[in-house]
């Protein structure tokens, strides 16, 4: 009877073109006038459809990546009926093999080998993990391989044979992969389709093992993007007893991210601030090292103190201000977090550089960057550290009608943080007084 139902149901959704499902030959596909005829496609399982499209899709000489379900015995399911079965099935409520999230992935064998794709595929998940894929638990993010030919299915289980060999010399487990015939393929809705695309601040999924698949093994192509190096320095697990023990900053970046490389410009290649950091794209905790939870995306930030995470930052889409805030609050003291966030006032005579008077400079306290030099310190007689020059780019103006007055806030311009105020009472040259909060300011003498 299931047999007879999902044939007719097939039927009817090839019949109509607005419907959601579609059979395995997508009509998204054979619309598409660019596609040459010699193409072929596998169906993959890699959990969330999302990342795993837009990861394959950057493969050169792939045509098309569509998400969809597979594996599973419902006919003509949709999203939430692969989350309510599974929630069921967990409960012990209910029968039958549920979906799994896949992609199919068009390509062109002349432009790209199905071992390149299968490469591409081990890499870019962690195929260790059974019904899971980092955060999301379940059979329906299960790692999954549906061939629909028999030479398909040979160069499946060779690569997983390659694969698993590379895992065992860095201690991973073994693979749970499952390579089965396709059955039951069912395109996802489509606003699952070009998710990454139509949504910007999305995340990118970490995913990976950090193990490259083994270059020597594999049959490269002309365009092949897996024909340099074995493991790169960046992909190898870290060694805790090689970092900071006390406090570390690590960034756990991916392949292809394009918010990774926008935190990398905006923030870590300009890092000057006193905490250490090191950025890695193998997402596994440096060795010894515990995180809280499993990471999910691109680029996450984890604050580690005595080889446990302490907090972590995820995701990055250009709001420099937001991540400084969030690891201010991790290095400032109370009181530096009300002058910094709050825009508070430090009681007058009491910063404990306010007499400093070495050669040396003035620098915000989370970022390191440099605001005001030693030379152009003076003793306004206010009980406030004061100058009359910041270093050049470092602060921003703002106005400032708080507490019924009219003044002029000054702001560090790396972080964003509170500092003071400038008055147009100063010596000359140029007459000004920048009034500064001594607390929220780190000397670091020549």
């Amino acid at each position: 009877m299931k047999a007879i139902i999902a044939a007719t149901l097939s039927l009817l959704i090839v019949m109509t073109a607005f419907a959601m499902e579609k059979t395995v030959i997508s009509s998204r596909l054979e619309s598409n006038q660019n596609i040459s005829s010699k193409t072929d496609y596998i169906v993959l399982g890699m959990g969330c459809f999302w990342g795993a499209e837009k990861r394959m899709s950057e493969i050169p000489g792939v045509l098309d990546v569509e998400s969809g379900y597979a594996g599973g015995d419902l006919p003509g399911v949709g999203y939430q009926q692969i989350l309510n079965h599974e929630k069921a099935l967990r409960a012990g409520k209910a029968a039958g093999r549920n979906h799994a999230e896949v992609i199919k992935v068009t390509f062109d064998p002349e432009k790209v080998t199905l071992e390149t794709v299968l490469a591409k595929f081990w890499e870019n998940h962690n195929p260790t993990q059974g019904d899971r894929q980092g955060n999301d638990i379940g059979s329906n993010y299960r790692s999954a391989i549906y061939y629909h030919d028999a030479a398909q299915k040979d160069l499946a289980l060779a690569t997983q044979k390659v694969y698993q060999q590379a895992l065992n010399a860095v201690g991973y487990g073994p693979i749970t992969t499952e390579i089965l015939p396709l059955k039951n393929y069912i395109t996802a809705e489509e606003y699952h389709q070009d998710y990454l695309k139509k949504n910007p601040n999305g995340y990118c999924g970490l995913g990976g093992t950090g193990v490259k698949y083994p270059a020597s093994n594999h049959k490269a192509t002309q365009n092949d993007p897996l024909s340099s190096g074995a493991i790169t320095d960046r992909m190898k697990p870290l060694n805790g007893k090689d970092l900071n023990f006390a406090q570390q900053l690590v960034i756990f970046e991916a392949e292809n991210c394009e918010f990774c490389k926008q935190f990398d410009e905006d923030i870590l290649n300009r890092w000057q601030a006193e905490v250490p950091v090191v950025a890695t794209m193998n997402a596994n905790p440096p060795a010894g090292w515990t995180l809280e939870k499993p990471l999910f995306a691109a680029p996450t930030i984890v604050l580690f103190r005595n080889g446990k995470e302490v907090t972590r930052y995820t995701g990055y889409n250009g709001e420099q201000s937001n991540f400084w805030k969030w690891l201010g609050f991790q290095l400032l003291s109370p009181g530096q977090q009300k002058i910094a966030f709050e825009q508070g006032t430090e009681p007058p005579f009491t910063a404990t550089n306010l007499d400093e008077k070495r050669p040396g400079k003035f620098v915000d306290p989370i970022t390191g960057a440099t605001l005001f030099l030693s030379q152009t310190k003076f003793d306004s007689k206010s009980g406030w550290p004061s100058f009359f020059d910041p270093v050049e780019g470092s602060v921003t103006l703002h106005e400032d009608n708080s507490h019924g007055m009219k003044r002029t806030e000054v702001r560090s311009a790396s972080s964003g943080i509170h500092l003071g105020h400038v008055f147009n009472d100063g010596p000359a040259p140029n007459f000004k007084r920048y009034c500064i909060n001594g607390n929220v300011l780190k000397f670091i003498p020549d």
